[in-house]
């Protein structure tokens, strides 16, 4: 990468790959020539509109006995894609990936290797596609010690909620609607039970508090524990519901971080309530410059492409310079105990003192009711009414839920929510 032209092998030709593909043959940035694009079965994906002296192979060695010097990642999952990472880097090949999985778990291993080959490693993309939130955070806010990360982090699961809020819909319509217009994959699991977003969040604990936080060590609860019911009950507060991920520093403890990805009640005057669909917000809250907001779209063939050639291009530009961001080594403990108020729904079969033993229940682990509300149902066979509590810890709220979820009044589960207090922090 000292001198010449940056040479670019493209591992993967599916959406994301084809709009990186248009982009680097209709508008490619001085200095950046894509030479070879790998995708298994290659010969039904070939593209007529691709430059005649591109290479299109389906063998791996191929693209590694080539004179390319970048490899951009585009395949997903963490094997073969890892192997191959590492193979590039170790062959002196910088590499732009969009792989987040491969980068919230082996990130800091892949940076030293990039590190001892005097290469290059970049995943813009990797989180919230074509918002330029890593490098905000590593270069635009540098100045500043950032110290709470809060956001939207996937467009699927926005998507659905923001459907049941604007349109009433089940959940389970929600999701169909979502996996018709292609937001969703026919498995939505790592999506709507959070994994994708607290993978995304992990990237972030390290880019923004240079610490490694392993993903499965944050703390996630699903959405679809969320009823249209509690649209209804979130208005009445003055509020709506997002999944919300968000991690910030124990400021009394140098190896502690606070993390956890759920579904929550924010209140509709936050920049939280308000993105839409499958767009994507980050706030970065810093301890000298207070929040900035990145907001846009997460994720599709064309913001995320954009991320990938503009790291192609900032690749270029610092030609000859190693970079590979990573989390400085060392041990953080990570927990889930973000003090907050909560909104707790039941549904019950309607009769004398379930309100009464519900308060028991929290009284005994020192909780305190701050509110109750319920709307007028067409039944007393399935009631739906809202408690809301005062700030306490998640375990402690656990432990309360715990007994009261074995009552006999209950129609179904009762669902817990934290109740944020403004629109960045809970």
């Amino acid at each position: 990468m000292a001198t010449g032209e940056t040479r670019v092998a493209l591992l993967g030709f599916g959406t994301v790959g084809r709009a990186v593909t248009r982009i680097l043959t209709e508008h490619a940035p001085p200095g950046v020539r894509l030479t070879h694009i790998f995708n298994r079965d290659v010969a039904r994906k070939k593209a007529a509109w691709v430059s005649p002296d591109v290479c299109w192979t389906d063998n791996i060695d191929d693209v590694f006995a080539s004179d390319a010097n970048v490899i951009v990642e585009l395949i997903g999952g963490r094997n073969p894609a890892g192997v191959w990472v590492r193979r590039a880097l170790e062959n002196g090949r910088s590499v732009v990936t969009a792989n987040k999985q491969l980068i919230a778990h082996e990130g800091p291993a892949l940076a030293q290797l990039a590190r001892e080959g005097r290469q290059q490693l970049r995943f813009e993309a990797a989180v919230a596609g074509g918002i330029p939130v890593i490098g905000a955070l590593r270069e635009g806010i540098a100045g500043d010690r950032v110290n709470r990360i809060t956001g939207i982090l996937n467009g699927t699961c926005n998507f659905i909620l923001t459907s049941m809020e604007n349109e009433g819909a089940a959940f389970a319509d929600a999701l169909a609607r979502a996996q018709e217009l292609g937001y969703a994959e026919a498995d939505p699991t790592d999506d709507v039970q959070g994994y994708d977003a607290r993978a995304k969040l992990a990237i972030l604990c390290g880019v923004a508090f240079r610490v490694p936080v392993a993903p499965e060590t944050i703390s996630c609860r699903p959405i679809t524990l969320v009823d249209a019911i509690d649209f209804r009950y979130a208005g009445e507060l003055g509020g709506t519901i997002r999944q919300i991920s968000q991690a910030a520093l124990d400021e009394t403890s140098s190896d502690r971080i606070v993390a956890s990805v759920r579904p929550s009640v924010v209140p509709k005057n936050s920049p939280l309530a308000r993105v839409d669909g499958s767009q994507n917000i980050i706030v970065a809250r810093g301890h000298y410059g207070g929040d900035t907001v990145y907001s846009g779209s997460g994720a599709g063939g064309g913001p995320t492409s954009v991320a990938i050639v503009s790291d192609l291009v900032a690749l270029a530009a610092d030609r000859g310079q190693p970079r590979a961001d990573a989390p400085a080594n060392g041990a953080v403990r990570v927990d889930p105990e973000f003090v907050t108020a909560h909104y707790l729904r039941f549904i019950v079969r309607d009769g004398p003192g379930i309100l009464a033993r519900i308060a028991q229940s929290l009284a005994a682990q020192g909780i305190n009711i701050d509110a109750v509300l319920q709307l007028p149902a067409g039944t007393k066979d399935a009631l739906p009414f809202v408690v809301t509590i005062e700030p306490c810890a998640p375990a402690t709220l656990a432990r309360a839920m715990k007994e009261i979820g074995a009552f006999d009044f209950h129609v179904c589960p009762p669902v817990d929510l934290p109740l944020m207090s403004d629109g960045t922090r809970q």
